[in-house]
């Protein structure tokens, strides 16, 4: 793997993304990360620019990028009776127009690279339907529908991707494992009987940046512990 890949990385404070920072960098990557807490990222020596989901201002790339990692999200999960258009608003702005604009301000250096990977995320409840979950996976599915229009779009020269992981240990998941109990319930929910990790993904960002990956754009890549593709009798 060609150890100079200049890789952008929007959000990456914790959770998966942070996990995506460490990784990536250990393995020789240059990164340049916008963010909404850039001295949240004092600690691993990253200089990063400030970037706000919902609230998008102008971003600085480098000339010439290789790949884009989209990690901001949300969970907001509210009976669909209870959910106001400002819900569906904020996860809509959060999760994909926010990766739009992102996406636009960096297309310039995407494209000279003539071989980059774009990785958005999406979630399990696009293709499994769940209570509570009507405006979040809304918001995903329009990620999913990007994903699958840029492909199409930016091909050949950038590649499009999305990974729709299920419920992963992250602070963003805080509230619905915040026991015991809640991660016993959460893990036989899932075919393989665990939850995911965030090191995990972060491994699974890093194949599709690189060469490995260089004949896949234009997929949702299911990382649910079977979730959404096995039913256990």
């Amino acid at each position: 793997m060609p150890m100079s890949k200049h890789i952008a990385i929007i959000g990456g404070t914790s959770g998966i993304g942070r996990a995506t920072i460490d990784h990536l960098k250990s393995k020789g990557y240059i990164l340049h990360v916008a963010c909404r807490a850039p001295e949240r990222l004092a600690d691993s020596g990253i200089s990063a620019q400030v970037f706000e989901a919902n609230a998008p201002g102008s971003l600085v790339w480098p000339e010439k990028l290789d790949g884009l990692v989209y990690f901001p999200g949300t969970i907001q999960l509210k009976p669909f009776h209870r959910l106001t258009a400002e819900d569906f608003q904020k996860d809509f702005q959060v999760n994909l127009l926010g990766a739009v604009a992102a996406l636009q301000s960096a297309l310039p250096a995407l494209k000279a690279s003539g071989n980059a990977s774009v990785i958005l995320f999406s979630t399990v409840a696009v293709s499994q339907g769940m209570p509570m979950h009507a405006s979040i996976a809304s918001a995903k599915g329009a990620v999913e529908g990007l994903t699958r229009s840029l492909a199409a779009e930016w091909a050949p020269v950038i590649r499009v991707n999305a990974i729709a992981p299920s419920l992963t240990d992250t602070p963003l998941a805080a509230a619905l494992l915040n026991s015991d109990l809640k991660k016993e319930a959460s893990a036989k929910r899932h075919p393989l009987q665990r939850i995911g990790s965030s090191a995990e993904f972060s491994e699974i960002v890093e194949f599709l940046l690189s060469d490995a990956a260089r004949f896949m754009s234009g997929q949702i890549i299911h990382v649910d512990g079977g979730l959404s593709s096995i039913k256990l009798f």
